[in-house]
């Protein structure tokens, strides 16, 4: 059974968690790369080991697990970093996706695999998917949201946003947009409508295939 890929896209704080919530009431199957990436990095694992051989031990919880707040400190701050982490995590965690697409495919129990990544176009992984949804929420809004997520300065918030393509660039990716900066329940209506395409999306691969 065929199964339609789909990015799921945006900068950081813009609402792409919402959005694949929503999804996956609708029964697509949503991959998350955060969740994967977090797994990748357990203790003793390949991943593991060459962070903690690159950043030092403290990166490191007493218990030996990643302490994510310092890692991020580091890579937030220094391009070099953030490059050697993504050359290190994205490609392990494009092979995790496509071993779960495989996996659905046999079941053949979903029609929708979406796969919700931040860094989807600045990782150059874009063209491996059929659709591209990128969630859009104006920078206005993007600022607030992260400051008062992550309890931060409006300074460090654009700082973290920067470290990001720019979200007017992905934008050119994408296939279906939606926009996060209004109410929980128009958020809802674009993401309901954005489902109905991708089901349309689906029969006409299906029939392709």
């Amino acid at each position: 059974m065929s199964i339609l890929t789909v990015a799921l896209t945006g900068g950081i704080a813009t609402g792409k968690s919402v959005v694949a919530r929503i999804l996956k009431t609708r029964g697509c199957y949503v991959h998350s790369a955060d969740r994967a990436a977090r797994g990748l990095m357990k203790p003793g694992l390949p991943a593991w080991e060459k962070i903690v051989s690159h950043f030092g031990p403290e990166v490191l919880n007493p218990d030996q697990t990643i302490n994510r707040s310092n890692l991020g400190a580091l890579i937030f701050s220094k391009k070099r970093e953030r490059q050697f982490l993504n050359n290190l995590i994205h490609p392990l965690v494009l092979k995790k996706k496509m071993e779960a697409i495989r996996r659905l495919e046999k079941k053949g129990r979903h029609k929708i695999f979406v796969s919700e990544a931040a860094l989807t176009v600045e990782s150059g992984f874009a063209r491996f998917f059929d659709k591209v949804i990128v969630v859009d929420c104006g920078k206005k809004t993007q600022i607030r949201r992260l400051m008062e997520r992550d309890k931060i300065s409006r300074a460090e918030a654009l700082k973290k946003i920067r470290t990001q393509m720019p979200l007017e660039e992905k934008l050119k990716y994408a296939d279906y947009v939606i926009d996060t900066s209004g109410t929980l329940d128009e958020t809802a209506r674009q993401t309901e409508s954005v489902y109905r395409s991708l089901l349309s999306d689906y029969k006409r691969k299906s029939k392709k295939a």
